[in-house]
Formats: structure tokens, sequence, C-alpha cells
């Protein structure tokens, strides 16, 4: 339902990760993606994740320069995998050497941060130390990697080629008399040119003759002949030549083959002890290479703060729920990007997010004094605390289409990046932690196991009712709508007093059934939100379906004010999909007559 690191449709494109992944490495954007799928409940680490967040906030200039960094970094922890379940190659071990010098650059460049800015924070201390541990160690197989591996290497070991000259005695001295060998190899082609006078003749290799001498097919009777036939032995006749070997030739490709088995022997020694020294180091190297990646996720999320203009979240132990000025994070990027259809005109909406607010508390009794702020914040400073007369459970109503489930939704996510560590796309977030979200949005079938839509909804809302506690964050979208009306009001109407009676944890409810409305008069902990509609110069929560009203151009303000709404705008909405004018014009009638 929240479409956190997928989409509704199965990519990552128009999921929350999609919008907040501004890390520069894959391990990063794997860290990023593992966070945001496990939010913590643990306010001390929350708090030192926001301050090491706000601390390269304000290091401007050095979050841009470790950014450089780690995007020359690569993958080491994949490459560190594969060497340990023995799939790796030379490009594994180039990983590792490229992996540890940028770390080493990274941390100086960190260290200076610190010395100079003063932001020394747990979250940086940690990462800094990660990246520190075991150096002696790691430096010295780094310099090992460096003395013995060349800066191109082929993808698989018994390709050869990779290891650096004079690394190895025996292995330079295989290569010198494999490679002058070869150059024999050249001065006995023009020696059997001059020969036999056929200035064409070459001598090739490849992997059924292995090296031979070759000639065009009308030059073949020449070297069968005396005297070139107690020289040339006869190998191959093809259509356009013939191919000859000789003693001299093959005793030189004989010893050819010799000194390159020699040479790929060493480097295949020299590889499998670098494999064994990397393999040893496993524990430091993957320290390493996670510091790498806590330090891209921290820096991606204070780049991310910095673009979209998002706050630091206040963290307590209590059950508030205090956003100022919240926003979908996912909608607004979509309306920045000019890349979000209305759904119905075909046009593409370029506003600017419409920002709400959401007050919630599940404890209205007295309030507990917020825990200090993890930075220096003039909101923190200035919150008050919250009043005892927060609702627990806003009930919201409206037209469709005026953004209710957007509203539910984005509260759920700001909790859940307040709560993985980030900053939240809100002017202020005060949040008492939250164990656990629980979402029941949208509708569908589930065909594979028999269930209708409403089954579904039904089997949803019963892990919710019979698993949520009083410290979770509740959303629900028109609950009991797959059913007979007062089936489903009924329904809805039980949810929300288990919701405020038994569990009495803070719930975001939207729904069509006005009559719930009135629930407020009677659960003390409800509170009645409605969207904002604009009709014919007038402002309004709702209006109404009959009369000229339906034929007048009706415009969603998505604000979220206090009260009820008591109309839903369902037949302007059907008018604006393209329903025939004669469906339109009879609904409204019937609704009349009803």
């Amino acid at each position: 339902n929240l479409e956190l690191v997928r989409s509704l449709s199965g990519e990552k494109k128009g999921s929350l990760l999609s919008v907040i992944d501004y890390t520069c490495s894959p391990a990063g954007a794997r860290a990023l993606a593992q966070r945001l799928s496990a939010p913590l409940t643990d306010l001390a680490t929350l708090q030192a994740r926001h301050q090491c967040v706000a601390a390269f906030v304000a290091a401007q200039d050095d979050r841009r320069e470790i950014r450089d960094q780690l995007k020359a970094t690569p993958d080491m922890m994949r490459s560190l995998s594969r060497l340990i379940q023995s799939r790796g190659g030379p490009r594994d071990l180039l990983v590792l050497r490229q992996g540890l010098i940028q770390s080493r650059l990274i941390y100086t460049q960190l260290t200076s941060m610190n010395k100079s800015s003063g932001a020394i924070t747990p979250e940086v201390e940690t990462i800094g130390a990660a990246l520190n541990e075991n150096a002696a160690a790691i430096d010295e197989f780094c310099l090992t990697l460096t003395e013995a591996l060349s800066d191109d290497a082929p993808l698989l070991a018994r390709d050869g080629g990779f290891v650096r000259p004079t690394y190895h005695a025996g292995l330079d001295e295989a290569r010198r008399l494999r490679d002058e060998s070869r150059r024999v190899i050249v001065s006995l082609q023009e020696k059997y040119a001059a020969a036999t006078g056929i200035k064409s003749l070459k001598i090739k290799h490849n992997g059924v003759l292995g090296y031979h001498i070759e000639v065009p097919a009308r030059e073949g009777d020449n070297l069968m002949a005396p005297p070139h036939r107690d020289i040339f032995i006869h190998r191959q006749t093809l259509a356009n030549n013939v191919r000859f070997s000789t003693n001299e030739l093959a005793e030189l490709a004989a010893a050819i083959s010799r000194s390159a088995e020699t040479a790929l022997a060493f480097e295949g020694e020299i590889f499998t002890t670098l494999c064994t020294s990397a393999i040893a180091l496993a524990d430091a190297l993957t320290t390493r290479a996670h510091a790498l990646a806590a330090l891209d996720v921290t820096t991606a999320l204070a780049e991310l703060a910095c673009v979209r203009g998002w706050h630091c979240p206040i963290l307590y132990e209590d059950t508030r729920f205090e956003i100022t000025g919240g926003r979908h994070p996912v909608v607004e990027a979509a309306l920045l990007s000019g890349g979000l259809s209305d759904g119905l005109s075909g046009t593409t909406a370029r506003e600017v997010f419409i920002a709400n607010d959401c007050h919630l508390n599940a404890a209205p009794s007295p309030i507990a004094s917020p825990i200090a702020s993890p930075i220096a914040s003039p909101i923190a400073s200035t919150k008050e605390n919250t009043p005892a007369n927060t609702p627990r459970l806003l009930l919201l109503t409206g037209p469709n289409m005026a953004g209710k489930s957007t509203y539910l939704r984005q509260n759920a996510l700001i909790a859940i990046l307040a709560q993985m560590g980030s900053f939240v796309p809100a002017q202020a977030a005060h949040i008492g932690l939250i164990d656990r979200v629980f979402s029941r949005v949208g509708a569908a079938d589930d065909l594979a196991r028999g269930r209708s839509t409403f089954m579904v909804e039904m089997v949803e809302t019963a892990v919710i009712l019979n698993q949520a506690s009083p410290r979770a964050l509740v959303i629900l979208d028109e609950i009991g709508r797959g059913t007979a009306t007062f089936d489903g009001l009924s329904i809805a109407w039980a949810a929300i007093e288990h919701l405020h009676e038994v569990i009495g944890c803070r719930a975001l409810f939207a729904t069509h059934y006005h009559e719930l409305t009135g629930l407020d008069e009677t659960l003390t902990g409800i509170a009645n939100i409605s969207m904002r509609v604009h009709q014919e110069g007038r402002v309004h929560q709702s209006g109404g379906e009959s009369g000229s009203d339906d034929d007048a151009d009706l415009v969603f303000l998505h604000e979220v004010v206090a009260g009820a709404a008591d109309r839903s705008y369902g037949i302007h909405v059907a008018r604006l999909a393209g329903l025939p004018t004669r469906v339109i014009s009879r609904a409204r009638a019937v609704l009349s007559a009803l």
C-alpha cells in the first residue's frame, strides 16, 4: 500500500525509495533500501543518525567531496563475496584494491571535516572508526595488491596477464622465454618466405593445429614437391589455403607452450595467495565496506534534505504525532518533475504540493516532557508540549480525488522516514516512537487464493485490529466499501470503536460514510477533518450532487481542514471521468429521489 521500495506495478520508479535514493554507490543503495525496509524503534540510535545527517547538511563542501570519492568507490562487498565463494577473478581483486584506496581517501576527508568544522557526532565517529579498523593489516594488503596487480586485469584468472612485471622473478623469466620464442616465430616466418620464394607465407596459430604455416592453395603443390617436401610437413588443405608444419616450428611451439603454461601456473599461484589473504581479512574488509555504505546513506540523506527542503524530525518516548506542513514525498517529486497526470483530463500537473498538518496523540492525559532534540534546532526550542485534547483518531471525509488517500499515506511515510534516520518532508515533525505502521489503503482481489476484493480488505483489517498496539500508527481508507452499504457502515463503525476504545493507538480513518462523523460526540478521542473544495466562487468542505452545482467547475484544493464533510461529489467525479451525459443526468435524478 505504501510503495516503499517498489510501486504497485512492481518497479522501483514511483516508489519512496526512488525518490530518496541519492546514494553514490551500489552498496549504499542496498543499505538505503535495507534501512527503509526496517525502521528502528531505538531512540538513541535514531538520534545519532539524525545528528550525523544534520552534520553533513551543515558541512556542504565536505559532503560534496566525500560524495565524489564515493562515486569512485567500487562494490567491494560483491567482489569479496565472489572471492569467498571461489567464483571471483582478478578483477575482483582490483575492485578490492580500488575500494581500499578510496576508503583511505574518504577517511582522511572525514577526519579533516571533524577537525575543521567540529562536526563530530557519535555516528560520524563510529563510521570513522570502522574505516580505520585493522588499518595496518588492510593497508599492507592494499600495498600488496598494488604491487602485484596490473591496472588492466582479465575476468578469469586462467586468462593470465594480470600480474605486474617485476613482482615475481619466476613469472618474469617464464614470460621472457615465451615472448622471445614468439619473436623467433616472426624471424622464422621471414626465413621460410625467403627460402620458398612465397611472399604470402604466414605462420599462424589456432586452437586445433597450434602454430602452423599457411600458404595460398596455388602454392601448396610447390611445398609438397622437392626440395621443400623434406622440410614442410603437410597438415591441412582448405579451399583457399594449405597448411604445413616443420620440426623446427614444432619444437619452438612446444617451448612457447611450456613457458606460457609456466607463466599461467605462476599467476595462478599468485592469485590463490592473494585470494587467501583477502579471505583472511574478510571480517575487516566487510566492516570497512559496511562503513562506506553507511556513509553513503548518510551523505545521501543529507543531500536529499538540502535538495528537497526536508527538516529534522524530533522524536519522543510518548505517543504524540505532530506534523506541521507535511507533504507526500513521491507525489511532490512527481509534481516538481511535471510527471504527474490528474488521471482524468490527461493533462500533466506542475503545481506545488499542498502541505497539511496532522495532530494525533494516543495518550491525551498528562504529556511527558520532550526528549532533547538530537540537533540544535529552532523547531525543537520553540515547540510546546502536545495539547491534552489532541485526538488519537482523525476521521477524514471529503470528495473523491480530493487527496484523502494521499494524506493518509504521507503521514505514514513521514513516520517511516523519521524512524529510518532520515529528515522528513515537513516544516516540523514531533513524533512519539511508533512500534508498527499498519496500512489498509487501496482495493484489489486475490484470485490465486480465491479471495474477493472485500475479503482481502477484511483479512487485512483483521490483521490490523488483532495486532496493533497502543504505540502503532494505523491508516485505514474506506473500510467496508466493498459490501452492502449498511454492512460496510456497521463494520467501519465497529472498527473505529475498537481502534479508539480497545487499542487506543494513533489512527487516520478515511471514509465516505458520513454517518460516522457523529462519533466525535460520543468518543472523546476522535476528531473530524475534511478536504476543502472550491466551486462557483465558494470554498467549503463539500458540495451537493444535485442542482446547478454539478454543472459548475470544481477545484480540489487538497487542503485538510477541521470539521466533517457533508457531500462527496461522486457524480461530479464520474462526469470528469467521461461517463455518458445520459448516465450522469439519470444519476442526479436518482440521487434527488433518494
